[in-house]
């Protein structure tokens, strides 16, 4: 019989502490200077970030977020707290929350668990990112692992991987885009977030497959487990076949792209030649995002919907994140109940070596995803 004592937190992206172009400012700072983001040397990071983007894009920035902001606050932390709610509804275990920018902390959330359970064993840390790439899942497990091993932590930490073809998330999702579809309409967009290309090849774990053909994303190939295209198309695929739609009637872009070389094709280009292509009802979903955000709310459902109307469009229509979806919120406590069986989730992750220096007799082994 299990009898470990265990924790859960649910990683999300994060958001400034307000829409003060201070807080912003603070955000941005911290988010772009991550060098898995922006992925050049510390002085070339600081001289672009500190000097040019975020005093110009902080204000900018600032204007969005109080279009989408809540009484509660930030749309992300909000819709995050509330899945944590329903999650703890679900689970026996304590369930906390953390943010790779701003608040709270991994460390914030480490504590919050021993307080709630003293003599917890293991945390399951869920980054909420359905997919791996570099600026989003692969920083949050690096940055809540630096916190664990600085900290000393006593319990064992463990990080459910990427769940892009996990098939109760793919139900999950389908049946969220379901009642969508009912109504007439032309076209259904997936809209990913964008990466750049050398992050792609950057994971590539074989060091000649992505990127390097056309339907690399289609052979077969171990670069696949950590390519986020690739677990794009996989995802779409699933999703479309789920629920029957053709392929003459979805596509995939990608937006929120910050500078050349990313992934295309653009969904903000889409958008506008979407309605001299005949498509003039369109709908969006952005299965990037589990919970929704700044890039799904003022992005996608406001900006975009003014580029797809404005170029002749007659409906449009963005789809929500899964948010507090009971589907959503029963697999995630699925996988938790089931998280020492055999399945998608758990069964791949291993073991890494720790430095005898963080170890003491009755320490922890750290677990962490390689797919």
């Amino acid at each position: 019989m299990d009898t470990v004592k265990r924790g859960i937190i649910l990683m999300n992206l994060g958001s400034p502490d307000s829409t003060e172009v201070k807080d912003v400012k603070k955000y941005l700072d911290e988010f772009l200077m991550d060098e898995k983001v922006i992925d050049k040397s510390w002085l070339f990071r600081a001289l672009l970030v500190k000097g040019i983007i975020v005093p110009f894009r902080a204000p900018k920035s600032a204007k969005a977020y109080k279009t989408i902001w809540t009484y509660e606050g930030s749309p992300l932390v909000v819709f995050t707290k509330q899945l944590q709610h329903a999650l703890q509804n679900e689970v026996e275990e304590p369930v906390e929350i953390a943010m790779r920018y701003g608040n709270p902390s991994p460390e914030a959330a480490f504590n919050a668990l021993l307080k709630r359970e003293p003599g917890i064993e293991e945390v399951i840390a869920l980054p909420l990112y359905p997919h791996y790439a570099m600026s989003s899942y692969e920083t949050a497990v690096e940055y809540a692992k630096d916190i664990y091993k600085k900290k000393k932590y006593s319990f064992k930490l463990t990080f459910i991987k990427p769940f892009y073809n996990e098939p109760n998330y793919l139900n999950a999702l389908s049946q969220n885009i379901k009642p969508y579809l009912a109504k007439e309409y032309d076209h259904l967009l997936f809209s990913y977030h964008g990466v750049p290309g050398r992050h792609i090849r950057k994971s590539d774990i074989t060091g000649c497959h992505c990127l390097q053909t056309d339907n690399c994303c289609e052979v077969a190939s171990p670069a696949h487990e950590f390519c986020y295209r690739h677990q794009v198309i996989t995802t779409t695929k699933l999703v479309t076949e789920a629920l029957n739609i053709p392929k003459s009637k979805y596509s995939i872009s990608f937006q929120s792209r910050l500078g050349k070389g990313w992934l295309t094709p653009f969904t903000d280009i889409r958008l506008e030649q979407f309605p001299a292509e005949g498509v003039k009802k369109l709908l969006i979903v952005c299965p990037t995002f589990v919970s929704d955000c700044l890039e799904t709310l003022e992005e996608i459902a406001v900006r975009g919907k003014e580029i797809f109307m404005q170029a002749g469009g007659e409906s449009y229509k963005m789809i929500p994140c899964l948010n507090t979806n009971p589907l959503w919120v029963k697999t995630i406590a699925g996988w938790i109940e089931n998280f020492n069986k055999k399945s998608i989730v758990s069964e791949s992750i291993e073991k890494e070596t720790i430095p005898d220096d963080l170890l003491t007799n009755d320490q922890m082994t750290l677990i962490t995803n390689t797919n």
